[in-house]
C-alpha cells in the first residue's frame, strides 16, 4: 500500500497539493491515517511528501522531513501561498 501512495504522491504537480482524503479514495480506502503512516515512514527525497495536507489544506504538525516549518518553506518555494501560517488555500492549490 505504501508503493501505491507514493506513486500517486509523485504525481502531484509542483505547486499544487492533494489532502490525505483524495489518495486515500484513490487507493480504495478511507483510512487516511493510513496515507499518513505511509508518507511519515517515506524517507526518499522523490516522493513530495510535502504537498500533502489534511482535508482543510493544513500543514502537517509531524511532517517527516522536519515539521510543519519545513513543509511551509517547501511549499512556498513552489510559489504556494501559506494562510494563517498554517493553511493551504485549497480552491487556490488543489490537484484535482
Amino acid at each position: 500500500m505504501f508503493d501505491k501512495v507514493y506513486q500517486i504522491v509523485k504525481t502531484i504537480p509542483r505547486g499544487k497539493v492533494m489532502t490525505y482524503g483524495q489518495i486515500a479514495k484513490l487507493i480504495g480506502t478511507r483510512d487516511t491515517r493510513k496515507i499518513g503512516w505511509a508518507l511519515h515512514a517515506n524517507k526518499s527525497n522523490d516522493v513530495p511528501c510535502h504537498r500533502v495536507v489534511n482535508k482543510d489544506g493544513r500543514l502537517a504538525p509531524n511532517y517527516a522531513f522536519g515539521g510543519a516549518d519545513e513543509q511551509k518553506l517547501r511549499l512556498l518555494s513552489e510559489g504556494i501561498k501559506i494562510k494563517n501560517t498554517i493553511y493551504v488555500d485549497l480552491k487556490k492549490y488543489l490537484h484535482v
